[in-house]
């Protein structure tokens, strides 16, 4: 079963940031491994000065392994 972390900063309520309504999902190549999220705007960019320091950290990790661990990115909206 594939898991997605959500990864949001929770300094400030979701209703505050106009990315809160979609957000990047990088799914995993493998079953085993582990996906993650990030909150975006509908063509998919990151405010990446509104990520946590581990968001980011993690965000940068997501984006240079696309191919090697993880798909393509894509954007969906959170409902």
């Amino acid at each position: 079963m594939q898991q997605i972390l959500r990864l949001r900063d929770t300094s400030r309520p979701a209703a505050a940031t106009p990315s809160a309504q979609y957000e990047l999902r990088y799914r995993p190549l493998s079953e085993i491994g582990c996906g993650f999220a990030f909150p975006c705007d509908v063509c998919g960019q990151v405010v990446m000065d509104e990520l946590s320091e581990r968001s980011l950290a993690n965000y940068l990790y997501a984006r240079a392994v696309v191919g090697q661990e993880l798909e393509c990115p894509q954007v969906r909206r959170v409902a």
